[in-house]
């Protein structure tokens, strides 16, 4: 009997945390002109979490990952209406 685990509406450092290393060197890797601040990212990621579209981490519909997505300052939320808008506080 093969056990499946369920997708959950969680972020990558609850999911898979090798692969939330992995995006949070990319993150680091930005330049700082890019990256939204801590407070912003935060924001955008408590929208993320509080959404039935993210699974393990991605979100469905643009298939990003959401601590990348949100990390980015000149992103917004695919959703319509968007959750956040780019380079703007949440």
């Amino acid at each position: 009997m093969s056990l499946q685990r369920k997708p959950c509406r969680c972020l990558l450092a609850e999911s898979q945390p090798d692969l939330a290393l992995t995006v949070a060197e990319y993150i680091a890797s930005l330049p700082p002109e890019f990256r939204a601040d801590e407070a912003v990212y935060q924001a955008r990621l408590a929208h993320c979490r509080a959404c039935d579209q993210l699974f393990d981490g991605t979100c469905v519909l643009c298939g990003c990952y959401a601590e990348a997505r949100a990390a980015k300052l000149r992103q917004r939320c695919p959703a319509v209406p968007p959750r956040w808008l780019e380079g703007e506080p949440t």
